[in-house]
């Protein structure tokens, strides 16, 4: 009973792992182009987030089958960086 009782255990431990995927969106930039490249054109779909804005992007996105997006990943509210100033004395 116990043998089973692991055995499911571990079998489902192992279908329930999946592999991970590393970050499709690029947090260094506030507009990401989702492209979809369909079946019958192969390579699937894929992000492009290289746009500092959406106009930019929908530039690059006419005539595609794409579609332009704010980054979920960019930090909007994140404070400045703070510089720090010396005086010389």
């Amino acid at each position: 009973m116990r043998f089973s009782f692991g055995m499911v255990v571990t079998v489902g431990a192992v279908l329930a792992a999946a592999p991970s995927h590393a970050q499709t969106f690029d947090p260094r930039y506030p507009v990401c182009m989702h492209v979809y490249s369909g079946a019958n054109g192969g390579g699937g779909e894929w992000y492009d987030c290289s746009f500092t804005s959406l106009p930019q992007c929908r530039a690059t996105a006419y005539g595609r089958s794409a579609i332009c997006d704010l980054n979920p990943y960019y930090p909007v509210h994140a404070p400045p960086p703070h510089l720090r100033y010396r005086r010389s004395g």
